[in-house]
């Protein structure tokens, strides 16, 4: 090899091209993942490749533009990590295990608008009350009555769908949020099920003698009303208060006062009301039984026993009957 300094190729400026291809007209330093890289410059926000990003994540590196940076407990984040940390991380929950929410009664406001919507279908229509009202008649025919029923109200009064969406809205914002919303709406539906199932316990022994001549009328009554899904929570709020050593002295007082309307006015039934009183214990009891966080992925399970319970109870009394009752359907009504 040569000494001579002018065989030795002199050093290139930056600004000038190389035999390799002209320079990067803003040197970065390579990205590793998880470990923060600084900016020497501005970069291309992989979001928004028309934008500029002097900052990079403190979690993946990459660029982000303003509108893609997020704070964090140090640094910056971008869009995408704190979303995926969101999805990683253990979610918030309520003291009974329910998922926590911003407090919002959603589901509550959900209930009370297709009872709302569904009360005007009433006014327009007959046929809406005559189809999906309970009757213990209807029930092993028709079962979806079980349900549909404590999403109607009587037609022919507005006392009564405002009576209950008061109680509803009032109940729901205190116990939606302590309980998380998945478990507010098993509690509302289980304990309306609850209701037309104490109705049909509590109709008798009918026969087709008895009702062709009127004595077993009680069989053949329709039911309407979310009463009995509020006596649910009714029920529920008297058991969670208990467990968390809060006062329900004033609740006593409004149950007794909600529980006299059935017997004081007519046409009021207080063998849903009842129904859905004790569902309502029932659920809350095992929510409080299956809050602790290595069993309460059981809560659901434990609910469908109650759910289990019920249709079997159902069931049974259906059978009890005899066969020609038991197989009425709405077309007998017509």
């Amino acid at each position: 090899m040569s000494d001579d300094p002018s065989s030795v190729p002199p050093a290139q400026p930056a600004s000038e091209p190389s035999r390799f291809g002209p320079p990067d007209p803003v040197a970065q330093p390579p990205v590793r993942p998880g470990v923060p890289q600084p900016a020497a410059g501005p970069s291309v926000c992989p979001r928004h490749p028309d934008r500029e990003a002097y900052v990079r994540c403190q979690r993946c590196g990459r660029p982000a533009c303003p509108e893609c940076q997020r704070p964090a407990a140090v640094g910056i984040q971008c869009v995408d990590c704190v979303r995926e940390a969101a999805r990683s991380g253990p979610s918030a929950r309520t003291v009974f295990g329910g998922r926590a929410t911003d407090g919002t009664p959603v589901v509550t406001y959900v209930i009370i608008g297709i009872c709302a919507v569904v009360y005007l279908a009433q006014r327009v229509s007959g046929n809406v009350t005559f189809d999906y009202s309970f009757r213990p008649a209807l029930g092993w025919t028709e079962p979806w009555r079980f349900v549909t029923a404590a999403f109607l109200h009587s037609p022919s009064t507005y006392f009564h769908i405002l009576l209950n969406m008061f109680a509803l809205w009032s109940l729901g914002q205190y116990l939606e949020p302590m309980l998380g919303r998945a478990r507010f709406a098993a509690l509302y539906l289980i304990s309306g099920i609850g209701g037309q199932v104490a109705v049909t316990l509590l109709a008798g022994s009918p026969t087709m003698a008895g009702l062709q001549t009127g004595q077993d009328d009680a069989w053949l009554v329709p039911v309407v009303g979310a009463s009995g899904a509020i006596f649910g929570l009714f029920g529920a709020l008297l058991v969670l208060n208990r467990h968390l050593g809060r006062s329900s002295s004033a609740m006593y007082v409004t149950i007794a006062i909600n529980a006299a309307f059935g017997f004081l006015y007519p046409n009021i039934s207080w063998q849903a009301h009842l129904g859905g009183l004790v569902t309502g214990v029932l659920c809350a009891g095992v929510i409080v039984a299956f809050r602790r966080q290595r069993i309460r992925h059981l809560v659901w399970a434990a609910l469908a026993g109650v759910l289990v319970i019920l249709a079997a109870t159902a069931v049974a009394k259906y059978l009890s009957v005899p066969e020609a009752v038991r197989l009425i359907d709405s077309r007998s009504f017509t």
